[in-house]
């Protein structure tokens, strides 16, 4: 009954914000589709997703998902300065609702997903969208380009945090730095703003850091 109330709450909440941007109501409906199709919750072990979550020094349990709605995310990321003239980068990006959000905002998107039966059902949606979704290893993203990078670490382990971190630091000084849970525990990392918001497993925190080098 929670789940179910949670998801209601999260639709509606997306529904309100897309009909703002029409061109954005297709991809959302797609993405939307594809869910229900092919449920993002239930991944299956195999050997190659054995072997890629070797390469990437992950394990089974950080792949437990959760996805960020498209209200929670266009708040969060207004508040955080992205416009756009700006770039985010979402690092886990799953079926990438976020990069939607960051469309909503004018922004430039782009999401880094390790798992390629995410990317191969996102994509086309996205792309239509003006938003791109890859596969690859959020550890080896570029962030050259991005004015936010923004990543929902609850489930992954300190080794794979610290691995994310080093990867933070490639950013230019002055990139916004946005986590789920927990903020980025290093020096050069200054904490902006802290928020409660709603996501669909519940009320979680974010962090809104500035990498300043």
């Amino acid at each position: 009954m929670y789940a179910a109330v949670l998801e209601l709450l999260t639709r509606l909440g997306d529904l309100a914000v897309v009909v703002w941007r029409p061109r954005l109501v297709a991809p959302y409906l797609g993405l939307w589709l594809r869910e229900v199709l092919v449920s993002p919750y239930r991944v299956r072990r195999s050997f190659e997703l054995t072997r890629l979550l070797h390469a990437s020094g992950q394990t089974f349990n950080e792949l437990m998902y959760g996805e960020t709605p498209l209200h929670t995310a266009v708040w969060l990321f207004r508040k955080a300065g992205l416009d756009g003239g700006g770039r985010l980068v979402d690092l886990g990006a799953g079926r990438g609702r976020t990069l939607l959000a960051a469309r909503w905002l004018g922004a430039q998107a782009l999401g880094v997903e390790l798992l390629q039966a995410h990317v191969a059902l996102a994509a086309g949606p996205l792309k239509r969208a003006g938003a791109e979704l890859v596969q690859g290893d959020a550890a080896h993203a570029d962030l050259q380009d991005a004015t936010h990078v923004f990543t929902n670490w609850t489930a992954l382990t300190p080794e794979t945090r610290a691995r994310l971190i080093e990867r933070f630091r490639t950013c230019r000084p002055g990139t916004r730095i946005l986590t789920v849970t927990r903020p980025v525990e290093a020096p050069g990392f200054t904490v902006l703003s802290r928020h409660w918001l709603l996501f669909t497993w519940g009320i979680e925190q974010v962090w809104v850091q500035e990498y300043r080098g």
